[in-house]
């Protein structure tokens, strides 16, 4: 029951994951529209950061105590490429995180933050880039439940 619950939660928080920054996509704008919108990216940003840890945390129980063991996992080329790709997602939310964290001293004076126009590109990219790769991921895991990937196998 607890490897099922733990597979459960794993899948949930990847949902999660995908939602919030969809939601971000949805919502960033360069001229943002309102303080309000504003403030739900920084919100957003952050359960989207906490749904991060949280795929991390479920996917490693899966891997310590659950599913396949350690050995597979270890020995799986595409383990890694889906490991290595979460973890570039996770670098390339930096950017986003950052301009959105810098907003907070603008919003609480009351103000709408301003974003310029290079900089808005650039998050805007970077949301699609990680939406582009966290799509990847579900495959790599397919093949890997499916026996792909072992080195020397």
């Amino acid at each position: 029951m607890a490897q099922a619950i733990v597979a459960y939660l794993h899948f949930l928080s990847i949902f999660v994951l995908f939602a919030l920054l969809t939601m971000e996509h949805v919502l960033f704008k360069s001229a943002l529209e309102d303080v309000e919108r504003a403030r739900s990216l920084i919100r957003i940003d952050m359960a989207y950061g906490v749904s991060a840890v949280l795929v991390l945390l479920t996917g490693f129980a899966r891997v310590l105590w659950y599913a396949k063991g350690v050995d597979y996992y270890l020995k799986n080329y595409l383990f890694h490429a889906k490991l290595s790709l979460f973890i570039l997602v996770g670098l390339i939310s930096i950017l986003p995180t950052l301009t959105f964290l810098n907003w907070r001293n603008t919003l609480k004076a009351g103000q709408l933050p301003q974003v310029a126009p290079g900089r808005s590109r650039l998050v805007i990219m970077a949301i699609r880039l990680e939406l582009l790769l966290l799509v990847i991921i579900p495959l790599l895991a397919v093949l890997m439940a499916r026996g792909y990937g072992i080195i020397g196998g």
